[in-house]
């Protein structure tokens, strides 16, 4: 892209009072936004409003400072293969998915491995979820995305804590050192800063085997109201969403109806009726979407996505609940899969506290159960 053309879409992008609607309008009539700047006031009221067109024939006073920035960060060399990219609505690599949107974005900024591309996430799957999921919940992120990644499949997500997280390592995981995409991360950020910061060494790692895109200008911080517009793109550039745990009031639960709304497949975990975490899953799956033990589920209500790796997929660590992985321990046995007291515990195993306490810690200190908050102790198993 070329300095001057870049600094056309900065500008549309930039008018005050132009939304994306009504640039896509100003496209579709005049082409590209050069020729939409050539217009008369005239010819532009055939198409906007008197103030919009007005807003149109001034240049923004951000617009100067706004150029020079993109244009010194898509120049910036990052090696290691990764590139940094501007792909906008006109564009051969825009993806088509998020063309059948009602709002498609103007522009995305794309900071990956240079051999990948928006246009090969056709079968991608996006998997999102809470912020602060339950050990088991995280554990469930991490290997459900791993069986996807077994199968081929890339996975979508928003670098958040908890689940988001989970998700991009548990599809790195599966990547390995294999050339091939493996997870791209939708932000709420401009990319030159990584939100949160605490993902700034998980950002670097999807750089080298993904994409990490946006919308939204450089510099732009982590403000509130750009994580619904981060979640429609989510949504957008995946095949279907599956959510893992959501509280009722989550934003993982508009990156679902989005997905719905958008004629897609949404996929939902199940939990213990008891977790707050659960109950954002159970009303999807009350609303219609699919309750999912393990990726085979996944794989066979979408059967185009298939793909010559799916029974290792379906084989690995991607079912959750499955009985070959369940123990012959009777503490655990005794456990279950859902948050219990040590009191409730002594109750069913008829074992004393001290010798429940010694126990317990050992398999906690083994990875086999997780301390919850409340007292509570619950089973961690293979998603």
């Amino acid at each position: 892209m070329e300095r001057a053309e870049l600094a056309g879409w900065l500008r549309l992008s930039l008018t005050p009072g132009i939304g994306d609607g009504a640039a896509r309008k100003l496209l579709a009539a005049f082409g590209l936004p050069e020729a939409v700047f050539s217009q008369t006031h005239a010819a532009l009221r055939q198409v906007v409003s008197h103030a919009q067109a007005e807003a149109l024939q001034q240049a923004p006073q951000a617009l100067q400072a706004s150029v020079d920035q993109t244009w010194q960060w898509l120049q910036a060399a990052e090696g290691n293969g990764v590139t940094r990219r501007l792909v906008t609505l006109g564009d051969a690599g825009y993806p088509a998915s998020l063309l059948e949107m009602a709002d498609p974005p103007l522009m995305l900024y794309l900071l990956g491995a240079s051999d990948f591309d928006l246009t090969q996430l056709q079968n991608s799957i996006a998997v999102v979820g809470s912020r602060n999921p339950t050990p088991q919940g995280a554990t469930n992120a991490r290997s459900f995305a791993r069986a996807l990644g077994d199968a081929g499949l890339p996975v979508v997500s928003g670098l958040a804590l908890g689940v988001d997280g989970a998700a991009h390592q548990g599809a790195l995981d599966a990547a390995g050192d294999a050339p091939r995409l493996a997870t791209v991360a939708v932000v709420g950020t401009g990319l030159d800063r990584v939100y949160p910061a605490r993902h700034r060494d998980l950002a670097h790692r999807i750089t080298l085997q993904g994409l990490i895109v946006s919308e939204l200008p450089l510099g732009t911080p982590p403000l509130t109201q750009n994580f619904p517009k981060r979640n429609r793109l989510i949504a957008g550039l995946a095949r279907g969403t599956l959510v893992v745990e959501a509280a009722l009031a989550s934003g993982s639960l508009i990156t679902a109806r989005l997905t719905s709304e958008q004629g897609k497949e949404v996929f939902a975990i199940p939990g213990s009726i008891h977790s707050p975490q659960s109950r954002g899953c159970h009303a999807l799956i009350r609303q219609g979407a699919k309750l999912v033990e393990s990726v085979a589920d996944i794989l066979e209500e979408l059967p185009p996505l298939r793909t010559g790796n799916a029974a290792n997929a379906q084989s690995s660590n991607g079912h959750a609940g499955n009985e070959a992985a369940v123990s012959e321990d009777p503490l655990l046995d005794a456990l279950g899969f859902e948050p219990v007291s040590l009191d409730a515990l002594s109750a069913r195993t008829g074992w004393s506290a001290a010798a429940l306490q010694a126990r317990m810690l050992e398999l906690e200190l083994d990875g086999h159960i997780s301390r919850l908050p409340g007292g509570l102790f619950q089973r961690t198993a293979s998603a």
